[in-house]
């Protein structure tokens, strides 16, 4: 049984449904809910904590928070968690799952998505399906070029000399059979640690896959394997793995057996059962999907550099050493080839916002700390002078770039704040494109930047 459910939804144990105004309240089995409970306790990291427990009147609940995923427990239960804004498109559950998977395909250093565009017609599939149906075509393409022999170590009680004498072992076995040899000797063969992890994520995949055709090619895939075992200590194999020249086609394939068979994402969770939990921040998820469609647009000669670390924003001598403290980390810089000089200062934000909240008292649902955080940037890359971007969702409710944000009193202003939607996907009947949603005239200092802009 499978559950989909957006980000900042709750379930309590239960059947049920509850909508309020802003979140949704689902009611799972009682084993479920005890099974989420117990992760939701053993997290001891804030930074990653994708499960707050709750009250919702005078029932305990429990809230997913701003990671996205799949969520397996032990009898089988399965907990799709997706993009809140899911929620301001009716609901569109197989839309919002494409928008994941493609999201997933742009994540820094987290490469497993290199053969998936195909996969992305399978997306009606239930997440967990879609993850397995993209290793299994990762490892489709290992076979298709090939698997890699290697010479691998081979300790045996042979009848001939063949390799190095083994004496320790050769004297405690052969002391009355002179014709045995016990040696250590080199063999050419596909039996490596690559190959045997391949072999036990298919056996891995084969348990926990619910659907046909992933079951179908996983065996086919399987069959290619057959002379080859099964890992028997995990861990020391993946230690073991060479990405030598000529085995960069192994990676893809290998970085998903070993989200498979350790039960891990990149960031959270683990385990040892069938309970899976593969869980993504959403928004790292959110600047890396930006990213890779703005570097997409830039015009010649501009560059685009994520998570800058140049700056700091205080010095303090610590025991007669100077020591620079409180790291300012813009998302995203864009530069004319001298980064040092930088032409934007640009940072994502998944929240959404609503353009109607014009007020000050809402305020658009924007947030002081992220414009004291944009200020410091605006100081410390600008010299506090030049232009800052804040990029969020374009929602129906936030579809246009608001009005220029001033952080002085000087005209023309100095430092600029501009706030600005990006379309998450494309939309022909709407003519819109992914991308930021700005107008040429009204911000010429991003357009001198991007050649195409929705």
């Amino acid at each position: 049984m499978k559950y989909p459910i957006f980000e900042y939804d709750t379930v309590f144990a239960d059947d049920g449904f509850i909508q309020e105004e802003k979140h949704r309240h689902i009611g799972v089995p009682q084993h479920v809910y005890e099974w989420l409970k117990k992760k939701c306790l053993n997290m001891d990291d804030d930074a990653t904590r994708w499960l707050k427990l709750k009250r919702v009147g005078s029932v305990e609940a429990i809230q997913f928070t701003g990671y996205v995923g799949v969520l397996r427990s032990p009898r089988g239960f399965q907990i799709e968690v997706l993009p809140k804004t899911g929620k301001h498109s009716n609901g569109d559950v197989v839309g919002t799952r494409q928008l994941l998977v493609r999201m997933l395909m742009c994540m820094r250093n987290f490469k497993h998505y290199k053969t998936s565009v195909a996969a992305l017609e399978k997306v009606k599939m239930p997440l967990l399906e879609v993850y397995i149906r993209l290793f299994l075509l990762a490892v489709e393409a290992v076979v298709r070029r090939g698997l890699r022999s290697d010479y691998v170590a081979n300790q045996d009680n042979l009848f001939a000399l063949r390799g190095k004498l083994l004496w320790s072992q050769h004297l405690k076995q052969n002391i009355v059979r002179r014709d045995r040899f016990f040696t250590e000797h080199d063999e050419f063969s596909p039996n490596r640690p690559e190959n045997r992890l391949l072999h036990s994520a298919l056996k891995r995949v084969l348990k926990i896959s619910r659907s046909a055709e992933n079951q179908k090619l996983a065996r086919e895939l399987g069959f290619v394997f057959n002379e080859i075992v099964e890992s028997t200590d995990i861990a020391k194999d993946f230690q073991k793995v060479r990405l030598d020249r000529g085995m960069e086609y192994y990676e893809p394939s290998l970085d998903w057996a070993k989200l498979l068979l350790n039960n891990q994402s990149p960031l959270t969770g683990t385990g040892k059962s069938e309970a899976i939990s593969l869980m993504f921040p959403m928004a790292a998820l959110f600047e890396a999907y930006v990213a890779k469609h703005l570097r997409a647009k830039l015009n010649d000669g501009f560059h685009l550099k994520e998570q800058v670390r140049s700056k700091n924003m205080v010095k303090h001598k610590v025991n007669g050493v100077d020591q620079e403290w409180f790291l300012l980390k813009p998302d995203l810089l864009i530069h004319n080839g001298d980064p040092a000089k930088p032409a934007l200062i640009m940072d994502t934000k998944w929240k959404l916002l609503d353009s109607n909240k014009s007020d000050g008292t809402n305020k658009y649902d924007l947030s002081q700390a992220d414009f004291y955080q944009l200020f410091a940037y605006g100081q410390y890359y600008l010299g506090g002078v030049g232009d800052l971007v804040l990029i969020y969702p374009k929602t129906d409710s936030f579809s246009e770039p608001l009005p220029v944000f001033s952080f002085d009193d000087k005209k023309p202003s100095q430092l600029r704040l501009w706030v600005v939607p990006f379309c998450l996907i494309e939309n022909n009947d709407k003519n819109e494109k992914i991308g930021l949603v700005i107008n040429p005239k009204d911000m010429p200092q991003l357009n001198n930047s991007f050649s195409k802009v929705s």
